[in-house]
């Protein structure tokens, strides 16, 4: 007689800390796969904490609520399907990272991690004790084999549960995005079916917290390596799949196969997700963003508006007399477009009493960056004041390619909570901006239509700070800046490398001095999505006082 077993996938969207509301999306997934008659529903890792949980979890009191969400969650699932979720497991022998397994109302396994993740944004060697490798547990007719995110990038531990009798292996994830990513997953988890000739289920999680975003994307692979189901990115989900069994051992049937976008969709929409819940997880409800004229303004209203709608994006002119009238009129054509509300506060008067008060102590220095640099800070100034008193997030605008080579005022326009394209370089941003132009989904808040005027993307890009300012006059064009940048950030290139690759050997070291001497802007800067495996803060950890220089 064939065999049939059920599972119900749940890829959902957890709120760190939030113990008892996971545990709530938890019973609800369960309730969803009790109706379907289904014999598992499974989350994704340490789904009751959230994900990442850093040193929260080293706290023995946070670590002991969370288990007593645990047994709580199996008395309440106790008539209906197993369900396997993730959460910490403190004993006498240390903190692990556990998935656990319930069923009729008590734990029936509790899986611990063997292989923790030390690399990029992950620290868990300090955080958790690596355990053995545990074995199969039985869910009604099949004996099911769970390696814990990390421990199925590697083939020890699905190879040792495919001895140990393992019929099926189902991986639950806290795999957060970074552009291309998905490639790399889905080639680690078919060379794991290949290696096992099992079929394997990757269930993910979605959202964002803090620099970190979970895109989701689940899947169900077959022997052999084939599709048989897929999950959309970044949205949550909740599928069934059923597996039969036959001599050849277990299957899933076909399923819905969802649409993959490309990398720069991806990218986008880890932008407005991540937005979205750093917003709405620190307990805002709205943000306010100086609106320049300038085109990295433009994307970063435009992605708050698709966060979380125009009327809760509130944008602000801040006018010097170094402003040009075309910058007003494409300000206001920006927030018109996305139909969000528009201020003006004028910077001359507060701008001329602060120079009247430092007249006595500058007199007779020329003018120089100081002047320029408190133009900046006087604009972030009125909009911490707006922030503090209407309860408006402040949204940072600065892009990866400035906040590398410090292109920015430390608490002028770097004042703020977020900044969603923190890790995007210049020229990644003109891409998404004529793609945002050109294209809307479902996930959008904000309207269908050209909400970045062509003339802000095609404008030479300027701080207006001073009389007819560029930003070439002390950088050199994006495309050049960011190819450089590319090879010393992304792949830690040498100067050497740089100059083989054809840049010239001056400019390397001009910008390689820049990249140095602005961590410690960094070091202060607002948290900002996370697109790369070497975004700045948990990729990329370097000194702030440092006096090495490559000289190669």
């Amino acid at each position: 007689m064939m065999q049939k077993f059920q599972l119900t996938m749940a890829q959902l969207n957890a709120t760190l800390g939030d113990l008892s509301g996971n545990c709530a999306q938890a019973l609800q997934a369960w309730q969803a796969a009790k109706d379907a008659a289904s014999d598992m529903v499974m989350l994704p890792e340490m789904f009751v904490t959230g994900y990442q949980v850093q040193d929260l979890v080293s706290k023995p009191a946070f670590t002991r609520d969370a288990m007593a969400q645990v047994e709580a969650l199996a008395t309440a699932c106790a008539d209906g399907p197993a369900i396997g979720i993730g959460a910490p497991f403190l004993d006498k022998t240390g903190l692990y990272n556990a998935y656990y397994v319930l069923a009729a109302g008590a734990i029936l396994a509790i899986v611990k991690k063997h292989i923790l993740p030390n690399t990029d944004v992950f620290d868990e060697v300090r955080l958790y004790q690596s355990a053995d490798i545990s074995g199969p547990y039985r869910v009604g007719c099949m004996r099911i084999g769970t390696p814990i995110c990390e421990d199925a990038w590697h083939s020890d531990v699905p190879e040792a549960l495919t001895e140990s009798g393992a019929q099926v292996l189902f991986v639950p994830n806290g795999s957060p995005y970074a552009s291309g990513k998905m490639d790399v997953r889905m080639a680690h988890m078919v060379a794991r079916v290949i290696e096992t000739g099992l079929p394997l289920v990757y269930v993910n999680m979605v959202g964002g917290q803090d620099d970190q975003v979970f895109d989701g994307g689940s899947f169900v692979l077959n022997p052999g390596g084939a599709m048989a189901l897929s999950l959309p990115l970044f949205e949550t989900c909740i599928a069934h799949v059923e597996f039969e069994q036959s001599e050849d051992g277990w299957r899933a049937l076909p399923g819905a196969r969802a649409h993959w976008a490309d990398t720069l969709e991806q990218d986008y929409h880890a932008m407005v997700l991540s937005l979205r819940d750093y917003v709405r997880k620190t307990g805002f409800f709205s943000v306010v963003l100086g609106l320049s004229g300038g085109i990295d303004s433009a994307i970063v209203a435009t992605i708050a508006a698709d966060a979380l709608g125009a009327k809760h994006v509130h944008c602000v002119m801040l006018p010097s007399e170094y402003t040009s009238q075309a910058s007003l009129d494409d300000a206001a054509a920006v927030a018109h477009a996305l139909g969000a509300p528009l201020q003006t506060i004028p910077i001359s008067g507060p701008r001329a009493a602060v120079t009247k008060a430092l007249d006595p102590i500058f007199a007779g220095r020329t003018a120089d960056l100081t002047e320029e640099n408190i133009q900046s800070r006087l604009r972030g100034l009125l909009l911490m004041a707006m922030s503090n008193k209407l309860g408006h997030m402040l949204l940072t605008t600065g892009n990866k390619s400035e906040v590398a080579v410090g292109y920015a005022t430390i608490y002028g326009d770097m004042a703020g909570g977020y900044n969603p394209i923190k890790d995007l370089y210049k020229n990644r941003l003109f891409d998404i901006c004529r793609w945002r132009n050109a294209q809307h989904r479902d996930w959008m808040m904000g309207p269908k239509a050209v909400v970045i005027d062509p003339r802000i993307i095609d404008k030479p890009p300027s701080a207006e700070l001073r009389e007819d300012q560029k930003d070439e006059d002390s950088l050199p064009p994006y495309p050049v800046l960011d190819a450089i940048l590319t090879l010393l950030v992304d792949e830690d290139a040498s100067v050497a490398d740089c100059v083989e690759a054809g840049f010239e050997r001056d400019m390397v070291k001009k910008i390689e001095h820049l990249v140095y001497i602005s961590e410690y802007k960094r070091f202060q800067s607002a948290p900002g999505t996370r697109l790369s495996q070497r975004a700045f803060w948990l990729d990329r950890r370097y000194p702030i006082t440092n006096r090495w220089r490559d000289n190669s």
